[in-house]
């Protein structure tokens, strides 16, 4: 749709997909954005796939049916890559951020599916488990498609970030997660 960046997100239940789409949505918003987020998933257990998508639009939009052909894949657990179709959908537009340590030109040998696409990579997974101890891969993702798909700014995703995390994390941990959404959008390559 024009005028309407769509974002596909393929995670595994508890590795906080849901929640990257629903801050990203709420970062869009406080910039002034119209948005949706929304999840698609059954009685899902942690580790099981998903999908989360977002509508973004400086432009109100009254759409409201699953996303076909969106402009942004992400995937945030590299191994649903063969399991699952991450590019069902994708178009020659559509550019592709994945979770990996690997160069783009690796991801490719070892993923010939996404040899046609645009695609980055930012090591969410290690830049977490660095700052935190933790593997939480959304939080640097987030950074990564600020850049990528420069839909949000760096500074209204950390300010929003700041205060959805302020009302329940200290300010160590708050802190140590900006610095994580920095590296995310400072780290990523194509």
């Amino acid at each position: 749709m024009k005028g309407i960046t769509e974002i596909r997100w393929h995670g595994r239940a508890g590795q906080g997909t849901v929640s990257a789409a629903k801050i990203l949505a709420d970062t869009a918003m406080a910039a002034g954005d119209y948005v949706q987020a929304f999840p698609e998933y059954g009685p899902e257990r942690e580790g099981a796939p998903l999908r989360a998508y977002n509508r973004i639009s400086k432009r109100k939009f009254s759409i409201y049916c699953e996303i076909e052909h969106p402009g942004v894949i992400v995937v945030i657990d590299p191994t649903l890559l063969d399991p699952v179709d991450v590019t069902d959908g994708a178009t020659s537009e559509t550019v592709f951020l994945v979770n990996s340590p690997k160069c783009v030109a690796d991801l490719k040998a070892a993923h010939p599916q996404l040899k046609p696409y645009k695609v980055w990579t930012v090591d969410a997974t290690n830049i977490s488990l660095a700052a935190l101890g933790r593997s939480f891969p959304n939080t640097p993702t987030l950074g990564a498609l600020a850049k990528v798909s420069g839909v949000i700014g760096l500074e209204t995703l950390l300010e929003n970030v700041k205060g959805i995390l302020g009302k329940k994390l200290s300010a160590e941990v708050i802190e140590k997660n900006l610095s994580i959404v920095r590296r995310g959008f400072e780290e990523v390559q194509s």
